[in-house]
């Protein structure tokens, strides 16, 4: 994992925002067509809305960090590295659908890439262990993420997270004897205490999705 490489992306992104302002110019454009489900404050709803897109993005190596560490530690490494070892691509090769694209507005569609990957793999540990790789719930950060995209660009990059997925890992991948044993930690006191650590991104940032006014 070179997540030393996409913690320098993300670094060259914060620069070039700073220098053009090209994130905030997008969001500007963008917040009077928001979807009516993306709930802000009415103080500072743009500044809301960009911290919300740099923290999305700016967690994305620290996620990677954890789910490649509990993956080795519940002994299917093998399996999960090369799906996280994906996310990293999408930051540091992009997919053909979003090359040229520069700048933290853009780096927004790579961690939105990255986070589905995540939630992905969450899922299946959910029906195989009833608890997820990692205790982050991106679920409402990624339908903002989806929103802010568009819909069908987002429905695009959707596939290639269902398409990186479905050629890594299957039900065989969690059958092993390291897995039922990595299984019995899961209800441990440290287990609960480490999950702590990462409370729901867009309620921590003032960010939710609700139902739209009828």
């Amino acid at each position: 994992m070179n997540i030393a490489a996409v913690r320098e992306q993300i670094s060259q992104a914060h620069d070039h925002e700073g220098r053009t302002g090209q994130l905030k110019e997008r969001l500007e454009l963008q917040l009077p067509h928001l979807h009516p489900s993306i709930q802000l404050p009415e103080q500072d709803a743009q500044g809301t809305l960009a911290r919300f897109v740099s923290a999305y993005i700016d967690r994305v190596p620290e996620l990677l960090e954890a789910a490649h560490n509990v993956a080795r530690e519940a002994g299917i490494e093998s399996q999960i590295k090369p799906v996280l070892k994906i996310a990293e691509a999408y930051f540091l090769q992009p997919p053909r659908v979003m090359q040229g694209h520069v700048g933290l507005d853009c780096l927004l569609d790579e961690a939105y890439l990255a986070h589905r990957l995540v939630e992905e793999v969450n899922d299946l540990y959910i029906r195989h262990f009833q608890q997820p790789l990692i205790p982050v719930d991106t679920t409402v950060a990624n339908l903002i993420a989806h929103q802010l995209i568009g819909e069908t660009f987002a429905n695009q990059l959707d596939e290639v997270v269902h398409h990186s997925v479905d050629e890594m890992l299957n039900d065989e991948s969690f059958a092993a004897e390291s897995v039922e044993a990595y299984r019995e930690t899961l209800s441990s006191p440290q287990t609960g205490e480490a999950w702590k650590r990462w409370p729901c991104l867009s309620r921590q940032l003032n960010v939710e999705f609700g139902r739209a006014s009828a």
